[in-house]
């Protein structure tokens, strides 16, 4: 084998052997800023998720009533809901109560009777 044959050989050897180790050092930088930035968003987003804490609270109707009255008497509760009651429809078997408060359908299975609501949340 000659010589010029042999250098250019390991020159196209080695060229290759750094191209694939500067390829592999910046998958490893690229990874590196992007779990520095997804460790920043996080950061943001906890931050955000505690100023809207901190906005609901000091919106809320029972610090400001507190903030206004001034005295420890007045009080509001902490959670307000919007609850929706339907009427019951007339045609429906599951509607038509007795004199005693059941249903036929209670009275046949011996559930006790209960109100239930949904909330409507905005």
């Amino acid at each position: 084998m000659k010589i010029s044959k042999f250098l250019s050989l390991s020159f196209f050897i080695t060229g290759f052997c750094l191209l694939y180790v500067y390829q592999q050092t910046e998958i490893f930088r690229l990874a590196y800023i992007g779990q520095n930035k997804q460790a920043f968003f996080s950061e943001l987003l906890d931050k955000n998720n505690i100023l809207r804490y901190n906005i609901k609270k000091n919106t809320s109707l029972t610090y400001i009533g507190s903030k206004f009255s001034g005295t420890g008497d007045y009080e509001i509760p902490n959670n307000f809901y919007l609850v929706k009651v339907a009427p019951p429809k007339k045609n429906t078997v599951f509607a038509v109560a007795s004199r005693s408060g059941q249903t036929m359908l209670s009275r046949i299975f011996a559930i006790k009777r209960q109100a239930e609501a949904k909330t409507i949340n905005p």
